[in-house]
C-alpha cells in the first residue's frame, strides 16, 4: 500500500497584502472614498466576517470587490466591534433584578487596536505596487494615515482566512 504525505508548509503561504487604514468614517463612506481614489468597485459582502470570544459572537463588516480581469480579491475590513452581554445582579438591594447590557470592544486583529480597518489584497500582480495604492489611500482627507503591514508579523493570521 503507497503512502501518500501532504506537505502543510503550502497552505501557510501567504499570498496577500494587509493595509492598515486609521479613519474615523463609516464602513461605507470608507469605501465610497476608496472607489473613488483606486480603480475598484468595493461593495457590501452578505457575508461577514463572524468571530467567537470568550466574551460572545461578533460580526465585522466587509466590503469586496474582485477584478476579474487581474484576478485581483479586494476586501475592506472593519477591525473593531462590540459585544453585548445581557449580565443580571445577584445581589440583594435596590436595584436587584435588573439585567445589565455590558458591552465589550473586540478587534479582528488584536495586536492591532488602533487600526480601524484593514484592505486586504489577494494575489496582486508585481506591475502593481503596494506603495502606490498605499499612497493613493492617504490622499483621502478623511484617512489620518494608512500603511502596510507585515503578514508575518500578525499573530491571529487565522482571522484573515474567509
Amino acid at each position: 500500500m503507497a503512502i501518500h504525505k501532504l506537505d502543510l508548509g503550502e497552505f501557510d503561504e501567504i499570498d496577500y497584502h494587509l493595509i492598515a487604514i486609521h479613519t474615523p468614517l463609516e464602513d461605507y463612506r470608507l469605501a465610497f472614498f476608496i472607489n473613488q481614489r483606486l480603480p475598484i468597485n468595493l461593495g457590501k459582502s452578505k457575508n461577514e466576517i463572524q468571530i467567537n470570544v470568550k466574551e460572545g459572537e461578533t460580526k465585522f463588516s466587509r466590503f469586496y470587490f474582485y477584478d476579474k480581469e487581474r484576478a485581483i480579491s479586494w476586501n475592506l475590513i472593519q477591525n473593531k466591534n462590540e459585544v453585548l452581554q445581557q449580565k443580571n445582579d445577584n445581589s440583594q438591594n435596590l436595584f436587584s433584578n435588573i439585567k445589565m447590557e455590558v458591552s465589550t470592544k473586540v478587534y479582528l486583529l488584536p495586536e492591532f487596536k488602533k487600526v480601524d480597518y484593514f484592505l486586504k489584497i489577494e494575489n496582486l500582480e508585481e506591475t502593481i505596487e503596494v506603495t502606490q495604492i498605499q499612497s493613493l489611500l492617504n490622499t483621502i482627507d478623511s484617512i489620518s494615515t494608512a500603511y502596510t503591514v507585515e503578514t508575518n508579523k500578525i499573530k491571529s493570521k487565522n482571522n484573515l482566512i474567509f
